[in-house]
């Protein structure tokens, strides 16, 4: 679709680790097949996309892994027009697993550096289950590279089982350091951790798409302009959909909320973020004229160019 591909776009709503292809993998550990690959990444549900994601994290073991796998993973935004990016960095992972995360963020620093189409900028990301205390930590990290492109700070994991409300001095404490909140809410958890995150004081809302279950929210998302990353593929591939017909995204828009379309875990769901305009325009009906503005949006929303 040339509209698609034509569009200068960007990417708000990506983890560094979610995007690692199979030939990535096989670049990472030249031992692995294929047909374990294949095995590996299959999944159904949230749990079982958990799985998966900490088998392919467990291929990271150097800083110049991550290097590799930025610098790739930048290749082919580029091939795609998508000339900014704000990258999820799994801190929490590197932290629970004692790497040594200020060389790890100097080898993505230096990979994104080395490259002049796409425009990166950090958001570092706790692990939510991991509690506060761990949170803390990271945001501690964050905001001693507020200086060095990392501009926000965000929760994923397991929204169910760990509440955004565990986390009010941590976001207190990130938004003291001059930087911007991003969690996850509304993936898997219903309307009221998407209200949490807004209390307390989320600039933007990763996924989000329960947020369609309570008119009230919805228009509390329209009249402060706050913008739902939604992330279709992800969402139906880790169950947090049922089927693809049953996913908010075009009454969401229709709402007026605002919305940026994203990858996730391109890597793990098999998809781009091309792919992902692609399937708004099939299976929603979203026009040349709302893709545009959604592109437009994902600028607009950036925090780096704010």
């Amino acid at each position: 679709m040339s509209l698609v591909q034509d569009l200068r776009k960007a990417e708000l709503h990506v983890h560094l680790e979610g995007s690692i292809e199979p030939e990535t993998l096989c670049e990472l550990n030249p031992s692995l097949s294929a047909d374990e690959i294949s095995r590996r990444c299959v999944f159904r549900d949230f749990t079982g996309f958990l799985e998966a994601y900490k088998w392919t994290v467990g291929h990271l073991r150097q800083p110049e892994d991550y290097a590799l796998i930025t610098r790739r993973f930048l290749e082919r935004l580029a091939a795609q027009n998508v000339t900014y990016v704000e990258i999820n960095l799994s801190v929490g992972v590197m932290v629970s697993r004692q790497r040594d995360t200020a060389a790890i963020f100097d080898a993505v620093s230096e990979a994104a550096a080395s490259q002049r189409t796409v425009r990166v900028r950090w958001i570092f990301d706790a692990v939510r289950q991991f509690g506060a205390a761990a949170a803390k930590r990271v945001a501690e990290l964050a905001a001693e590279r507020v200086s060095r492109g990392v501009v926000a700070f965000g929760i994923g994991g397991d929204e169910l089982a760990a509440p955004v409300e565990w986390f009010g001095d941590v976001f207190r404490f990130v938004c003291e350091s001059g930087l911007k909140l991003a969690p996850h809410a509304g993936e898997t958890a219903g309307p009221d951790s998407v209200k949490a995150a807004l209390r307390l004081g989320a600039h933007r809302i990763g996924h989000g798409i329960r947020s369609i279950e309570d008119a009230g929210l919805i228009a509390e998302l329209r009249e402060r302009d706050i913008p739902l990353e939604v992330c279709i593929s992800s969402n139906v591939a880790t169950g947090s959909v049922r089927d693809l017909s049953r996913h908010p995204v075009r009454r969401l828009y229709d709402a007026g909320v605002p919305l940026v379309l994203n990858t996730d875990d391109p890597g793990l769901f098999r998809t781009s973020l091309n792919a992902e305009y692609e399937l708004a325009s099939r299976e929603f009906g979203f026009s040349e004229r709302e893709l545009e503005e959604i592109a437009a949006n994902s600028f607009r929303f950036a925090f780096g160019l704010q």
